[in-house]
């Protein structure tokens, strides 16, 4: 009588990385070393995030042929590292119809077949079709005799998309690689869907997303594993590095025309692994600083600065880029910057000297009056006969910006803006000034969630890091005496709302005033986003936060005369 063997489950390992835009090699390096860690925990396949060979978005490097070429020779190289186990790896596809957002399966040291996306999205922040050329195919294969099928991010998104054609063919798995930008609650919708995806297509669903910062953009991770049922089984770690191992217990089944891929023996020993991890949705606060704290280590990091300096003014906006900067780098390497004038008040020199010292900061002073009065008397004849205005005003401004990138150019350090979305969007902030500096990052966050990720900062601190007094005074640009920024904007709890209707959600004056809004304000702030767009034009580049960022996601024209 034969001995029957027992079958095992199938080990997947979901490989959440941060690559590196245009470092083939060192990616190559990073999948290397990571397939050495999961052939070791006994995978049978390891699945890498869509375009990690290569950094995600590319952009214009796709136009270069030798580009693709270094991105061909690296996935060759990457099949060569496959004896034993299989890997599903992003990458650009050179081929005779065009380039390909193409996912390689690799095993037995080989290329073993190539998907090529089919749905390329040309929205927000996606230019997909500028570069790529749509896939038309949609194979199963079959791994230990699972048969699955491979998608690439935008696919699974859609609808009755390729998935739908695989699950009919018979595929029991999809496993889907993903460089999906982040934005605030955006786990929870990709949950949503997989779950609707999963129950529709009686499939497992494995959901590999890239992690880390790419200029504006911040991938979060947060890779799922969800089960046919629409149950979600796994989940991966925010805005960090990690691999999941899970064993998924998929029957074997035949599938004609399916494209075998070899691994390891289905009897081969393996080490017990433990249950994968379920992170836990973070609050929004935590999930929102985590992300600018992401964000801004890649930027410095990938682009090689030693470090930051901040101006600080004992406001809310610096005191927030300020402990996002020393939580991403350390606080050996954030300077801050207070540039006192007469109209500073001990307040907030007070504010800023505490906030220094709880985040363990380096400090400079550096007093601008003198450097203005130089202005104001160079200017004397040219001004003669006008009043003092706003001018005088971002003249003090100006000379700020011009120290804090004196301290750049002497030091090599990136200056970070503190410019927050509602400021940016209705151009409180001044042009070669306050806006003065390589990185913003609080750009897309609103001034009220500004207010309350500082709050939380304490609340999990469990001790005073943002000064109370901080947020609880009226915010201040301090350019002249007793100023508010409610002497030019609305109540901050008014305007985000109205922003949040005009900016992200494209509703017209009359829809956002029928929802209760005064008609006088709606029109005023409309007013000011609209001729506010030539300088977000000019404004250093900033971490995506909302569902609609400035100018990556929403495109207007400088010269428009459309209003409503």
């Amino acid at each position: 009588m034969k001995r029957s063997v027992k079958t095992l489950p199938l080990r997947i390992a979901l490989v959440q990385m941060n690559a590196v835009v245009g470092d083939v090699e060192g990616n190559i390096e990073r999948i290397v070393a990571r397939l050495g860690e999961v052939r070791g925990r006994g995978a049978d396949i390891a699945v890498f995030p869509e375009l990690c060979l290569t950094g995600y978005p590319p952009e214009d490097l796709l136009f270069r042929r030798s580009f693709l070429k270094a991105a061909d020779r690296g996935i060759r190289r990457l099949a060569r590292e496959t004896a034993g186990i299989a890997a599903i790896v992003g990458f650009p596809e050179d081929g005779a119809e065009g380039v390909f957002n193409a996912a390689a399966v690799l095993a037995d040291r080989r290329i073993v077949s190539t998907y090529r996306k089919i749905h390329l999205p040309n929205y927000g922040v996606f230019d997909e079709r500028r570069y790529f050329v749509p896939g038309k195919e949609t194979p199963v294969y079959s791994v230990r005799g699972v048969p699955f099928g491979v998608l690439v991010c935008e696919d699974i998104w859609v609808p009755n998309g390729p998935g739908m054609a695989m699950s009919r063919r018979g595929a029991r798995l999809l496993l889907a690689l993903n460089s999906s930008p982040y934005h605030a609650g955006k786990v929870r919708e990709r949950e949503k869907m997989l779950a609707a995806r999963a129950k529709a297509y009686k499939a497992w669903i494995v959901y590999v997303n890239l992690v880390g910062g790419q200029d504006e953009l911040v991938f979060d991770g947060q890779s799922l594993v969800v089960s046919p049922e629409g149950r979600t089984v796994a989940r991966g770690h925010a805005f960090r590095e990690e691999v999941l191992t899970v064993d998924l217990p998929i029957p074997e089944r035949k599938v004609p025309g399916a494209v075998f891929v070899p691994s390891r023996p289905a009897a081969a020993p393996r080490p017990r692994m433990p249950a994968p991890p379920k992170a836990p949705h973070l609050p929004i606060e935590d999930e929102v600083f985590d992300a600018l704290v992401c964000g801004t280590r890649d930027y410095v990091e990938k682009n090689r600065f030693p470090g930051v300096v901040i101006g600080l003014s004992g406001g809310v906006d610096s005191s927030l880029v300020a402990a996002v900067a020393a939580k991403a780098l350390g606080p050996e390497r954030v300077t801050g910057v207070l540039m006192p004038s007469i109209y500073t008040s001990n307040a907030s020199a007070e504010d800023a000297t505490a906030l220094a010292r709880a985040l363990g900061i380096e400090t400079l002073t550096v007093p601008i009056w003198a450097a203005v009065e130089v202005y104001m008397w160079a200017l004397k004849e040219a001004f003669s006969g006008r009043a003092a205005d706003v001018t005088e005003e971002n003249i003090q401004a100006r000379v700020r910006g011009n120290i804090l990138m004196a301290l750049s150019n002497k030091f090599g350090s990136l200056v970070l803006t503190t410019g927050n979305k509602s400021e940016m969007a209705v151009g409180y902030a001044t042009l070669y000034g306050d806006m003065a500096g390589g990185f913003a990052v609080i750009k897309d966050v609103p001034k009220t969630l500004v207010y309350r990720i500082c709050r939380r900062i304490n609340e999990t601190a469990g001790h005073e890091v943002i000064p109370v007094r901080v947020l609880t005074k009226a915010p201040t640009a301090e350019l002249k005496p007793n100023q508010t920024d409610q002497d030019t904007l609305p109540p901050y709890e008014i305007l985000d709302p109205i922003l949040a209707q005009y900016v992200e959600n494209d509703r017209s004056v009359a829809e956002i005033v029928r929802k209760g809004f005064d008609e006088e304000i709606v029109r005023k702030v409309a007013r000011m986003v609209d001729r506010s767009e030539y300088k977000r034009r000019q404004a250093p580049p900033g971490i995506k936060i909302t569902p609609r960022a400035f100018g990556r996601d929403r495109r207007m024209p400088i010269t428009n005369r459309f209003g409503g």
